[in-house]
């Protein structure tokens, strides 16, 4: 897996037992229990999650626990309508829809919400830039707690799918403005500075790519050398997303990383020779025997290097990962939660206290520097993905490839759409969508906006349960905006249960 970002399932800790609970995660897998979930009965879909190219799944008008989940990459989506080859829906679901396919006459609201609601929805999403991401399936090795969609490297398998994404990309050809540009997986640093300045070539062609357009690239420490930067950087890449994970030889040992620590420093510096500005990087919090005072070795050692951004993500296993072997026999183990929510907070205090900002639960960045891409999906964007197992999300609809690297070249080269399934949200759905994402942000949810867009009075229709939070301390209501206080993150999902 590449880097920043957008690692493998990483969540933060909750001080409270977990759950029996689903896990409907961002990039679309299905999890196993965990140290997120709060006690009870509610199931919501986790928020403590790397993003990628999708967004909280479609609620429907029952408990989320009635919810099938379709296993993915690229994200989750709720009871999607399945679209084969021959069904695809619509002659390109990447062009922006008519009126009818975008609201006007879909269900009203439930009328819990105090105040009365609009019937058509104005598409928010549709005066702003899209977002492109791009999925490169291929890695070096499989590292033993990933369970995305991706598989080790074949050059000729590589060519093949190269050829089937650049046609994708090219049938959606419509010049609509796109602002940011991801390329995600996997490894994409296992391509070829060329093949990547062709997508992105492809894309410039296909849409009305900004000068301006933030472009970025996952890539892992070792793929890193001065020549592949220096190429990524003339082909258009302005912004890398290192995958580090930890600056601790055992814990990347532990981890089956390729790299060592000195050599995730030695590829930081030599992307800055490079002459790459804007560099995000990874860390995963929680892992196999770390204490707080190794995550803190691994976060000093991180602003020494000084990166524009930063996530950090907590390992969760997953059933089937080899690492769970591996834990068993070398009696290694995961700090109690409490401990994990000790170093998620020392964590973002060193971070802080270096000048960077949180600006959603996972993330952090230097004044301006914010993920344009991944803000897309927190604040009701608009994307398409291309690739096996992508997602997007667009006009009020959401639509994923199928997944299978064989099944998307097979589609494309013979001239049928890869899309396996497509839906169009509710109003309700897309209500939930915004509040969800929203408590994402440090700056909450805008109640005030929500009102003027769905016509629901957030309080009349949630307040009664959602002050109780406010009298603990963890959620804060001031000035038309609802936001999780930095203990109310660690227990998000409590109040993401007020809204299903």
């Amino acid at each position: 897996m590449g880097g920043g970002d957008d690692e493998p399932h990483r969540q933060h800790p909750l001080q409270r037992p977990p759950a029996d609970h689903l896990h409907l995660e961002l990039r679309g897998h299905r999890g196993p229990r965990g140290p997120g979930f709060a006690a009870g009965a509610c199931r919501v879909p986790h928020v403590f999650t790397p993003t990628r190219d999708v967004r909280v799944p479609g609620l429907q008008r029952t408990r989320l626990s009635a919810l099938r989940v379709n296993a993915e990459q690229g994200g989750a989506a709720g009871q999607l309508e399945e679209a084969g080859p021959a069904q695809a829906p619509g002659p390109n679901l990447c062009t922006s829809p008519g009126a009818a396919e975008t609201g006007q006459g879909r269900p009203r609201l439930d009328r819990r919400q105090g105040r009365g609601v609009v019937a058509g929805l104005p598409d928010v999403a549709a005066a702003s830039p899209l977002g492109l991401y791009l999925h490169i399936p291929f890695c070096e090795a499989i590292c033993n707690y990933c369970n995305f969609n991706r598989g080790v490297f074949d050059a000729g398998v590589k060519q093949q799918y190269l050829g089937a994404l650049s046609a994708e990309i090219a049938t959606c050809r419509d010049g609509s403005r796109v602002d940011s540009v991801f390329f995600g997986g996997g490894t994409p640093s296992v391509l070829e500075p060329s093949e990547v300045a062709g997508l992105i070539q492809r894309c410039r062609s296909s849409f009305d790519v900004d000068p301006a357009t933030e472009i970025t690239l996952e890539m892992n420490p070792e793929t890193a050398s001065p020549e592949r930067l220096e190429g990524y950087r003339a082909g258009g890449i302005t912004r890398l997303s290192l995958g580090v994970q930890s600056f601790r030889d055992e814990e990347l040992r532990r981890l089956g990383r390729l790299h060592t620590a000195d050599r995730a420093v030695e590829a930081f510096g030599l992307a800055r020779a490079a002459g790459f500005d804007d560099i995000s990087v990874d860390l995963m919090v929680w892992l196999p025997g770390q204490t707080v005072s190794d995550w803190l070795e691994s976060v000093e050692t991180m602003i020494d290097l000084g990166p524009d951004h930063a996530s950090m993500y907590l390992l969760e296993l997953y059933p089937n990962a080899p690492l769970r072997e591996e834990m068993a026999r070398g009696g290694w183990t995961q700090a109690p939660d409490d401990t994990a929510a000790e170093m998620y907070h020392a964590g973002l205090d060193r971070l802080e206290a270096a000048g960077y900002r949180q600006y959603e639960i996972s993330n952090v960045a230097r004044p301006d520097r914010q993920s344009r891409h991944n803000l897309k999906y927190w604040t009701d964007g608009a994307w398409v993905g291309f690739g096996c197992g992508a997602h997007s999300t667009r006009d009020g609809r959401r639509w994923h490839n199928v997944t299978e690297t064989g099944a998307y070249i097979d589609r494309v080269e013979g001239g049928t759409s890869p899309v396996a399934s497509c839906r169009t949200l509710s109003a309700e759905e897309r209500l939930t969508d915004t509040l969800f994402l929203g408590f994402r942000l440090f700056e909450g949810v805008d109640m005030t906006a929500v009102e003027q867009r769905f016509g629901v009075d957030v309080w009349a229709r949630w307040g009664d349960e959602l002050a109780p939070f406010v009298d603990a301390g963890l959620l804060t209501r001031d000035r038309g905006r609802l936001r999780l206080t930095r203990s109310g993150m660690l227990l998000a999902s409590e109040v993401m249960c007020v809204f299903v």
